[in-house]
């Protein structure tokens, strides 16, 4: 059997994989907190045959956690997270983690992402303020303080860095190991009137896809030209016999 079939398949499947990651982190440069999403590919090797043959695997997704650029935007209902940390929001099926730290106040009070997810304080409770009592202040470790009273401190939480991320949304992430609150803000902290924004760069990210287009069209190559080289054997062991 023809070894260079199989090889140029699965360099197919694992380039087409690589294009469809790069095609989403381009459509969200511009997304505020998102996190790109990366490829991990393996070396697969078959010793089926009398010679050892290498393949590419399809590729294992992860989610990159590098952070994004810090913008100042000086909305007092805008936060970011300076460090290694998430924002705890609630979503549908439990707490979902996000660097987009963009809120809203809701009319009964409650703080809440711009599609209306409540974020949560260091214990797993949505966060509560007077909609009528003035501007929110917030300090590094989360303290919100209105009217000079203190209503309670936004959660930010720990993620561990050997956990696999799942893409909750298109800014939030689900862990499959618990996050921890932060208590220490020596390290990381609040920065109010500030946005993170998405951690793809463009430029790298178009030119990643040019290199994999490339890429694919010399597998899809190869696997004509294999094609056509064993047909041409068949046609001659047909003449032949």
């Amino acid at each position: 059997m023809q070894s260079a079939l199989p090889v140029a398949l699965s360099a197919q499947l694992a380039t087409e994989k690589r294009l469809e990651t790069i095609a989403n982190n381009i459509a969200n440069a511009r997304t505020v907190g998102f996190r790109a999403e990366e490829v991990k590919f393996e070396q697969l090797l078959s010793e089926a045959g009398s010679t050892p043959v290498a393949f590419a695997s399809k590729g294992e997704t992860f989610i990159s956690t590098r952070t994004g650029e810090l913008s100042q935007t000086g909305n007092t209902l805008d936060m970011a997270v300076n460090g290694d940390a998430w924002f705890g929001i609630q979503g549908a099926n439990g707490t979902v983690y996000t660097r987009d730290g963009r809120m809203r106040v809701s009319e009964a009070g409650e703080l809440q992402t711009l599609n209306g997810e409540a974020i949560l304080d260091a214990g797993g409770a949505p966060m509560l303020v007077d909609p009528n009592g003035g501007p929110l202040n917030i300090a590094r470790d989360g303290m919100i303080t209105q009217g000079g009273q203190q209503l309670g401190a936004v959660g930010l939480f720990t993620i561990p860095a050997n956990a696999k991320l799942s893409r909750a949304g298109t800014s939030g992430v689900v862990p499959d190991a618990a996050a921890v609150p932060l208590l220490d803000f020596a390290q990381a902290g609040v920065m109010q009137g500030y946005v993170e924004g998405s951690n793809v760069n463009p430029v790298l990210e178009m030119t990643r896809l040019i290199t994999v287009q490339r890429a694919f069209e010399s597998a899809a190559k190869l696997l004509q030209d294999s094609e056509g080289s064993l047909n041409d054997a068949v046609k001659s062991l047909g003449a032949t016999s």
